[in-house]
């Protein structure tokens, strides 16, 4: 007769190791559960920052081209005046403008005198001339750099050696 409320005990001892088991279980998968949200809310909150910066960023540069789109108006109201030499002068004046600031932004022309540089130049064309093969002898249209990256590669005309 002893026996039997030992094996009562000893069940109810596995039944409270096996609640307190689930309930930790429990526990935990809220635990995760939370953190899983707590995560995706950040990762929505960081897109969206992010989005923020890139529209800002480009705030900023419309802000400082708006003055070179009123001096184009005016070389265009002049243009419409017939008045060449302002219209000249317009665009003369809108051109440095919007070259001092998009060097200000970082833009760089690429350089073409020597040597042909594949990273750099686009050949359109090779001509038989004097000058040293692989030299760059025309530009086609200009190239450039922003920063260390090529926005656009300069196309020019490549020596080849002249034809005798």
């Amino acid at each position: 007769m002893t026996d039997e409320p030992q094996v009562t005990e000893e069940k109810k001892e596995e039944s409270l190791d096996v609640e307190a088991l689930q309930a930790e279980r429990d526990q935990l998968f809220d635990r995760l559960q939370r953190l899983a949200a707590e995560f995706d809310n950040f990762r929505k909150r960081a897109a969206r920052e992010r989005a923020e910066v890139y529209a800002r960023a480009n705030e900023r540069l419309v802000k400082e081209l708006i003055p070179i789109l009123d001096d184009l108006g005016r070389a265009l109201e002049a243009a419409a005046e017939h008045e060449e030499a302002k219209l000249e002068d317009g665009v003369r004046l809108v051109h440095r403008a919007l070259s001092d600031l998009l060097k200000k932004e970082g833009l760089a022309e690429i350089e073409t005198d020597g040597k042909f540089d594949p990273h750099v130049h686009e050949a359109l064309l090779s001509e038989p001339s004097d000058e040293e093969e692989g030299s760059v002898i025309e530009v086609v249209q200009k190239g450039y750099k922003l920063g260390d990256k090529v926005l656009r590669p300069a196309r020019v005309v490549v020596a080849a050696t002249p034809e005798e």
